[in-house]
């Protein structure tokens, strides 16, 4: 994963053990995993930024990846908060390997906080945009209790396009319907590429769109005058949707972006 043109702060690097305590899938090669951490302190963070999990290769190598933090939390995580992370299991994959063998209660090194693909305090706009694919997701789960407040102070709306190929794909899809539920200001649009929910299935609604989340963009009409955008995942993705943005007239300050890489 690399961060582009993502404004904020820049915190001090710190490692701490992880201990897993539960493993779910939320698709069928993406695991939901949540850990304590597990020195007993907290970890200062803010939605919207990435820790990164240390481990070696066969040959005995240094590796690590990169994993957006995917806790629904408006504070620093204390020693009871869960760390949620989404993994996506990859054929073959180092991390994959580390991830599916790690049993419960066992620990990995991570660090961080890292990373400004966060929503700033300063920003004065009157609708956020949100778009992503895959993992790229799990940063805007991350940022429900801090748009539900800026909804209530600022009256702000956001809009969030998700893009998957089918139904089981779209990670965390039913939680971000129940947050658009309770929040007439927050408008979910799921996307599928490949296949449509059927028309009985509780995905099924008057916002899901079939297609790519950049051929929807002109759809939402995207407004340089009101909106900041935020991208996130599948490089090809956010580079068509950067593109298709700055045609709309939004300011590069405007479009934050973070590119998610697949890695083995």
């Amino acid at each position: 994963m690399c961060c582009i043109h993502c404004p904020g702060r820049r915190l001090a690097i710190t490692h701490f053990p992880l201990k897993l305590v539960s493993r779910r899938m939320v698709a069928p090669t993406v695991a939901h995993l949540s850990f304590l951490r597990d020195d007993g302190l907290p970890l200062d963070y803010i939605p919207g930024q990435f820790i990164q999990v240390h481990f070696a290769y066969a040959d005995g190598s240094a590796a690590r990846r990169s994993y957006s933090l995917a806790t629904i939390h408006d504070h620093a995580l204390g020693p009871g908060d869960l760390v949620d992370i989404a993994v996506s299991y990859v054929a073959g994959g180092a991390a994959t390997a580390l991830f599916e063998g790690l049993p419960i209660g066992g620990t990995v090194d991570a660090s961080g906080p890292f990373g400004r693909f966060c929503l700033l305090p300063n920003d004065a706009n009157r609708r956020y945009l949100l778009i992503g694919t895959g993992t790229g997701i799990t940063p805007y789960r991350a940022m429900l209790p801090l748009l539900a407040s800026l909804i209530e102070s600022r009256g702000i709306e956001v809009v969030l396009l998700q893009g998957a190929r089918t139904p089981e794909e779209l990670l965390y899809g039913d939680e971000f319907r129940a947050f658009a539920n309770a929040h007439p200001a927050f408008r979910f649009i799921p996307c599928f590429s490949r296949e449509l929910p059927a028309s009985d299935s509780p995905q099924a609604h008057a916002d899901v769109r079939h297609g790519y989340v950049q051929n929807i963009l002109a759809e939402i009409a995207p407004d340089p005058a009101s909106d900041i955008a935020y991208l996130c995942g599948n490089p090809n993705m956010v580079d068509a949707c950067f593109e298709a943005l700055k045609e709309h007239g939004l300011p590069i300050p405007q479009i934050r972006r973070e590119k998610y890489v697949s890695n083995k």
